[in-house]
């Protein structure tokens, strides 16, 4: 099979393949980089189209990561260490990450935010029955991780759908581990 080579850009195809690609979603700096390094002719084009939407406005990591991390909390509703996760995967600063988020959830309630999604995923099963095994409680408490919450959010919360709650007293100290060890859902 034939491979099809990539038309490399000089700066003015470069700043309309930018364009192009900021009009279909929100980039990064570092991922609209990404992109038009694998398309530019020379390097130092990169720089100067990136440089020239900063100065025009079309791009602005502030603003790409508060919008991302509201949009993650209004419909995914992730906790905040999924959300600054996503945004590291994005090439956004790690310390513009971390203060953008904490300022998006400054007024959330985390234990809400668990239980919203908790009712949410398991929204068919009847509670009294939610979490009757072992099992469908360590589950709960892998997707919860995964979804960004604090361990102790998270148990808190699981407390109130177990059945025996008592289950979960030793599981903030040993959790991880079990996870770990266990690796499935």
């Amino acid at each position: 099979m034939e491979q099809r080579k990539i038309r490399r850009l000089d700066t003015e195809a470069l700043w309309g393949y930018a364009l192009k690609a900021l009009g279909g979603r929100a980039h990064s700096s570092g991922e609209l980089r990404e992109k038009l390094r694998r398309r530019a002719e020379r390097e130092g084009d990169v720089d100067d189209v990136l440089r020239r939407l900063k100065e025009s406005g079309y791009l602005n990591d502030q603003r790409f990561a508060e919008g991302f991390a509201g949009a993650r909390l209004t419909n995914e509703k992730f906790g905040k260490t999924r959300v600054i996760q996503d945004l590291r995967q994005r090439r956004v600063a790690p310390a513009l990450a971390e203060k953008t988020v904490q300022k998006v959830y400054r007024d959330v309630d985390e234990s809400a935010l668990i239980e919203d999604w908790i009712r949410r995923k398991y929204r068919n099963a009847p509670r009294e029955t939610l979490f009757q095994q072992d099992k469908d409680l360590a589950a709960a408490y892998r997707r919860l991780l995964r979804a960004g919450f604090r361990t102790g959010e998270i148990v808190r919360v699981l407390k109130q759908f177990a059945k025996n709650p008592e289950l979960l007293d030793s599981w903030e100290e040993y959790a991880p581990a079990r996870i770990e060890e266990d690796g499935t859902e």
